[in-house]
Order: structure tokens, then sequence, then C-alpha cells
């Protein structure tokens, strides 16, 4: 696939996401996805497979949140099979308190799926307005 496919893909993904539907960025995440949480927060560390995305990271994020959780795109750059992604991300947790992180995610895709995910964020605002949920 072409930089301008890989580009609509993940475009796709976040007009998704922006909406609070996150079907397409699970559709488009390969079995074999590595997601890796760069910095030192709790929730820092490598998922290995879209079963550890969907089964450890997913229900631990979500569960402090009180609102849809909604991740927007501000610009998307694609070369080869990588994209970059500039986003920022706003819910309520379950405490009252705005969540609103700004991302930047590198993701690395092969035949028209995300087969690695390298997100760098504020892990400080993370630490401070997220637990760790079900995932202890």
């Amino acid at each position: 696939m072409t930089a301008a496919d890989n580009k609509r893909i993940v475009a796709d993904v976040f007009d998704g996401l922006s909406r609070a539907d996150g079907r397409a960025f699970f559709d488009a995440m390969a079995d074999d996805i590595v997601w890796i949480i760069e910095g030192q927060c709790r929730f820092s560390r490598r998922y290995e497979g879209k079963a550890a995305v969907q089964n450890e990271l997913a229900p631990a994020l979500f569960a402090n949140f009180a609102t849809d959780y909604r991740n927007t795109a501000d610009a998307i750059i694609a070369e080869g099979d990588r994209v970059v992604v500039l986003a920022r991300g706003e819910v309520k947790t379950v405490r009252g308190e705005d969540y609103n992180n700004s991302y930047c995610f590198v993701l690395r895709m092969r035949d028209g799926k995300i087969v690695e995910l390298r997100e760098y964020m504020d892990t400080a605002l993370a630490e401070a307005r997220l637990v760790m949920g079900n995932a202890d």
C-alpha cells in the first residue's frame, strides 16, 4: 500500500474516534499489533497483540471515563509505511476531572493494518488523572 493509502486508513480511524466510535480503530489493528506507551506512568509498557489491547489496555483506560472518549487528529503525516498523528483527547473521568491529553502517535502499517503504534503523551497528566482500573 502507498503512503496515501495508509494516511486514508488512519484518517478514517481518527474520524471515528472524533465521534467516540472506536470500531474502525480496532478493525485497523493487525492481530499481532504492538502498542507501546512511552514514558513513565502506570500504563507505560508494551502491549503485544490485539487481544492485549482489547483485554488489558482498553478496559483499564475506559474504566476511568464517565463520558464518551473522543480523540481528534490535528495533523496526519505519512511517508512509506509510517503514519504520524498529532491528536488531542477529551473525556471526563469518573471522579469528575477533565482528562484532555495531547498525543503523538507513530504508526507502522502493513497491508492496510496497524502493526505497531508508539504513543507519546503527557504521562504526568495520565498519572494524575487515571488509575489502572481492572488491569491491576
